[in-house]
């Protein structure tokens, strides 16, 4: 289970507007399973609106300031602009970090946009219960 709190998952659907078409990408910090932190990253992707691609250095720069504050990657969050809210081939491909949750926010449709979460381990992917905390 991932506890975010009401403001975190506001953050996340309105990065994901405002990027749309494109999908937004980026991390969430914290302690145990309680997102404390979203880091907003940017999608660098060739093709961004098929995909997302964090940059290497952003990333690293990220990871050292999450340990800094003695928090752990809780998870990490892409979106859908126009696809549900499950993971595809590629972010399965992707999924390098088996301790993190991986949220995706769908705005399949617009006026109710969807948030999920999953654990991808070996390309296995099982859903996870989002607690709003």
């Amino acid at each position: 289970m991932i506890g975010i709190a009401e403001q975190f998952k506001n953050e996340l659907i309105e990065h994901a507007r405002q990027a749309a078409p494109q999908e937004v990408c980026g991390l969430l910090a914290g302690r145990g399973d309680n997102v404390e932190r979203v880091y907003k990253m940017a999608n660098t992707s060739d093709t961004p609106e098929l995909c997302y691609f964090m940059d290497p250095k952003e990333q690293l720069k990220f990871t050292k300031e999450i340990r800094q504050l003695g928090h752990e990657l809780v998870g990490i969050y892409h979106s859908h602009p126009a696809s549900q809210a499950y993971p595809s081939g590629k972010d399965v491909e992707l999924a390098f970090y088996p301790e993190a949750a991986y949220i995706i926010i769908s705005l399949k449709d617009p006026a109710q946009p969807e948030i999920n979460a999953y654990r991808i381990v070996d390309g296995k992917i099982t859903k996870e219960e989002i607690k709003i905390i």
